[in-house]
C-alpha cells in the first residue's frame, strides 16, 4: 500500500526531472539549488583528494577550475534575472 506523502514526492520529482529541459527552467530556485549543490560536492572531493595526495598539482588546478566555472554560472544567472544589472548595461548583448 502506498502512502500518500510517496506520491506527492514522486509527482514532485518527475515533474522537477520532467521541466529541466524545458526553456527558462536554469532559472527555477529548486534547478539552481541543485546546481549548487553539486558544484559544493565537488568542490569537497577535489579537496580532500588535494590534501589526500599531498597537494597534487593536478588537482589543485581543477579545483580552480572548478571554481571558476561556479563563478561563471552564478555569474550569469544574476546577470539574467537581476533587473539593476539590465538597467546598468543597457548595451548589452545578450538581449531579451
Amino acid at each position: 500500500m502506498t502512502d500518500v506523502g510517496d506520491e506527492a514526492r514522486e509527482s514532485q520529482s518527475s515533474s522537477f526531472f520532467g521541466s529541466i529541459l524545458e526553456p527558462g527552467s536554469s532559472f527555477d530556485p529548486t534547478f539552481l539549488l541543485v546546481v549548487d549543490g553539486v558544484f559544493t560536492s565537488l568542490f569537497a572531493v577535489l579537496v580532500t583528494l588535494a590534501v589526500l595526495t599531498q597537494g597534487n598539482v593536478h588537482l589543485i588546478f581543477l579545483t580552480f577550475i572548478e571554481l571558476a566555472l561556479w563563478g561563471s554560472v552564478k555569474w550569469y544567472v544574476i546577470s539574467r534575472t537581476d533587473p539593476r544589472w539590465w538597467s546598468a548595461n543597457p548595451n548589452n548583448s545578450l538581449g531579451s
